[in-house]
C-alpha cells in the first residue's frame, strides 16, 4: 500500500462537490483521514473563493493508474476537459505525494510545488501530518508552515460537515 496525501478544492458549489467527491474518493480507497477545511481567495485568476483541504488515503494503485482516477472524477464531476489551469473548478483533486517519490513519474511532479507555494494546500497539509517529512526538503510540513508567510495569503477555517463527522 502506497501513502497518498491529496489537495482538494472547489469555488463552484462548493459544499455539494467537496462532499460528492468525498463520497467518490471513500467508495474507491476507503477510510480517508481529512484536514480542516479553508476559503481562501483564488489564486491566478479572478473568481469566487475556495474550499480547500488535505486528504490522506492509503492504494494499491500505481501513480499512474491513481492520477488518471482522479482526473476521471473531476470530469464526472463537471470539470471541462479543456479547462485551464485557473478557472473555476467543481472539483478539483491534486496528488501532493505518493509514498516518497520525488521528480517527475509518469508524468506526474512529486512532490506538488503547491505543497510551498500556496497557504491553502500548505496549512492543511500542516494540520492534518504536522510531522511528516517533505520528501525534498527533509523538513516537517508543521514547520514548513511555522515558517510561511502566512498573511501572503489569507486563509478562514470553515466550519464543515462531511458523514457526519465536522472537519
Amino acid at each position: 500500500m502506497s501513502p497518498v496525501l491529496l489537495g482538494i478544492g472547489s469555488n463552484i458549489e462548493r459544499e455539494s462537490n467537496i462532499s460528492a467527491g468525498l463520497d467518490a474518493l471513500t467508495r474507491t480507497y476507503g477510510e480517508l483521514q481529512l484536514s480542516p477545511v479553508y476559503e481562501s481567495e483564488a489564486v491566478g485568476f479572478d473568481g469566487d473563493p475556495f474550499y480547500n483541504l488535505v486528504a490522506a488515503l492509503e492504494t494499491r494503485q500505481g501513480l499512474a493508474t491513481l492520477a488518471l482516477h482522479l482526473r476521471e472524477l473531476e470530469y464526472a464531476m463537471g470539470r471541462p476537459r479543456d479547462a485551464s489551469r485557473f478557472s473555476p473548478r467543481t472539483l478539483d483533486v491534486d496528488i501532493l505525494t505518493y509514498s516518497d517519490l520525488s521528480g517527475c513519474h509518469e508524468g506526474v511532479e512529486l512532490p506538488r510545488p503547491e505543497i510551498t507555494e500556496n497557504a491553502f494546500v500548505l496549512r492543511p497539509l500542516a494540520e492534518l501530518a504536522p510531522n511528516a517529512l517533505h520528501p525534498v526538503l527533509g523538513q516537517t510540513y508543521a514547520d514548513l508552515w511555522a515558517a510561511y508567510d502566512a498573511a501572503s495569503q489569507p486563509l478562514r477555517r470553515v466550519e464543515f460537515s462531511w458523514a457526519g463527522r465536522l472537519l
